[in-house]
C-alpha cells in the first residue's frame, strides 16, 4: 500500500473547495426562491440540509468527471512517484471521502444506483442493472440486459503489496452474475454467459460466450446448447462430461 502524496491531496482539497463553493452559491440562489413561498423556518431549514446533502454530491460527480475528462486516469500499471500515481491518488480521495457513501450504503434503489454508475463513466447497456458494487466505474464496461446479483463485486483495480494497477472487466450482452460473485481486474465475459453465486473469478479470466461458470476460484462448469440471443438465452444447459 502507498502513502498519499502532499501534492494529490492538496489538489484535491482545493477541487472539494470549489465544490462546497458551487453549493454555497446554490443555496444561496434557492434561499431566495424559498422565501417566495414563506415556509416555516423549522421546514426551510430541512429542506437546506437536504438540498445542501444532494448538492454536495452532484456537484462532487461534475468536479470529478471533469477533473477526469482533463486529467485521464490510463489502465494499467501505476509506477511509483510517477504523475499517473497523483492523478490515482486525486481520483480516490473523491471515492473515499464522497463517493463510497452512496455506493456501499445499501439505501439507494438500484435504478438510481445505475444513473450513479453512469454518472461516474460506467457504460452499461440498456436494461442492465447492478445490485452490487461496482469498484472504478470509469474501467467496467458491461453491454445489455445484463444483471449483477446482490452483493456482487466488480473490482477493475490491482493493489498487492505497492504494486497498484487497473485492468478493465468487459461483459458482453445478456449476462448473468449471481449473488455475491467477486470479478477481478482483467475478466472479460462473453455473451449469454452465467456466473454462479458465491464464485470467484480470478484476474485475467476469459469466460466465453454461454458458458456457465462457477466455484472459488471460477471454472467452468457447463455450456448452453445454443449461442445466447442477447435478452433471450436459451433453456437448455448441458453439462459438459
Amino acid at each position: 500500500m502507498r502513502s498519499m502524496r502532499a501534492v494529490p491531496v492538496a489538489v484535491f482539497l482545493l477541487l472539494l473547495c470549489l465544490v462546497f463553493a458551487l453549493v454555497g452559491a446554490t443555496l444561496q440562489l434557492g434561499t431566495r426562491v424559498l422565501a417566495l413561498f414563506a415556509l416555516h423556518p423549522a421546514a426551510d431549514g430541512v429542506v437546506a440540509w437536504l438540498a445542501a446533502l444532494l448538492l454536495i454530491q452532484l456537484y462532487a460527480l461534475l468536479v470529478h468527471r471533469l477533473a477526469l475528462a482533463a486529467l485521464p486516469l490510463r489502465p494499467g500499471v501505476i509506477a511509483a512517484g510517477s504523475r499517473h500515481e497523483a492523478i490515482y491518488q486525486v481520483y480516490v480521495l473523491f471515492y473515499l471521502i464522497l463517493f463510497n457513501t452512496v455506493l456501499r450504503g445499501g439505501w439507494l434503489p438500484i435504478p438510481l444506483l445505475r444513473l450513479v454508475y453512469l454518472a461516474l463513466g460506467a457504460q452499461l447497456g440498456a436494461n442492465t442493472w447492478s445490485a452490487g458494487l461496482i469498484c472504478d466505474p470509469t474501467f467496467v464496461r458491461i453491454g445489455a440486459n445484463c444483471i449483477m446479483g446482490e452483493g456482487s463485486l466488480l473490482v477493475p483495480h490491482q493493489i498487492e503489496g505497492r504494486q497498484l494497477a487497473h485492468f478493465p472487466i468487459v461483459i458482453g450482452d445478456g449476462v448473468t452474475v449471481g449473488a455475491h460473485v467477486v470479478l477481478l481486474p482483467g475478466v472479460t465475459i462473453g455473451n449469454g454467459a452465467m456466473v454462479a453465486a458465491n464464485s470467484v473469478v480470478t484476474k485475467g479470466v476469459h469466460i466465453g460466450a454461454g458458458e456457465i461458470w462457477g466455484g472459488n476460484p471460477a471454472r467452468l462448469l457447463a455450456r448452453r446448447a445454443h449461442s445466447a440471443t442477447p435478452g433471450q438465452p436459451p433453456n437448455k444447459f448441458p453439462v459438459v462430461a
